[in-house]
């Protein structure tokens, strides 16, 4: 089970220890001080499909991929989780998707009942976690969409995505490998290697490693993103 699979993980990993009050007014500083934060290493899983859903997650450092492997063993990401994002919000009492640590990480735990119990007493906190389901709703919308695109499209859209996330104008470092990119965007990791190159010959990008991305044209990549 979940929780007696978080015990285990507790005691593998430093105690898990509140999270310091930030200088925050309202809703956003009562909730953070409910959570707890634990740190996980790299491609350590968090909570795998089907597990009962007992937390919310924050990722305070780090990065976080949610996926699915489907039936013919191919793995399907979610989402990508960064610092700020919480994850783990769930319609029914399981995790539909399973989440893992992309890289070293930390993320603080926030138990569900405990704080739908704080929900129900709080019109600010209900009205945050309608926020968060609404912002949810909302990337698996637009990640719905992309998937429908051509190749060139959908890298384009996906590293202004992740510019944007970054509140970066310039570069955009990138945590997840081609393959993580790849299982996102419903490609092979030789279509994105290949659209990158593409991009790159078009002056839209420079490459200068595999994980940065210099946004040498955003005008171009925002046409390609439709």
């Amino acid at each position: 089970m979940h929780s007696q699979t978080m015990t285990v993980r507790k005691s593998q990993t430093h105690p898990a220890t509140s999270l310091p009050t930030q200088s925050t007014h309202g809703t956003g500083e009562t909730i953070e001080f409910m959570g707890a934060v634990m740190p996980f290493a790299r491609n350590a899983e968090i909570y795998g499909e089907n597990e009962p859903a007992e937390y919310l997650y924050k990722i305070v450092s780090g990065a976080v991929r949610t996926y699915r492997v489907l039936n013919d063993g191919r793995r399907q990401i979610g989402a990508f989780c960064l610092p700020g994002d919480v994850f783990g919000l769930e319609v029914g009492d399981h995790h539909s998707f399973s989440a893992e640590a992309i890289t070293d990480c930390k993320v603080m735990l926030i138990k569900r009942s405990s704080l739908v119990s704080l929900a129900t007493r709080s019109p600010d906190v209900a009205r945050q976690l309608w926020t968060l389901a609404a912002t949810e709703l909302q990337r698996a919308q637009d990640h719905t969409m992309l998937l429908i695109k051509t190749a060139q499209e959908r890298v384009a859209g996906f590293l202004l995505e992740m510019a944007q996330r970054a509140r970066c104008t310039e570069a955009v470092e990138l945590p997840m490998s081609r393959q993580d990119i790849a299982d996102y965007l419903g490609l092979t990791i030789e279509t994105v290697s290949r659209t990158l190159t593409q991009l790159e010959n078009a002056a839209a990008i420079a490459v200068p490693t595999s994980r940065r991305i210099v946004l040498r044209n955003q005008a171009a990549l925002n046409r390609l993103n439709g």
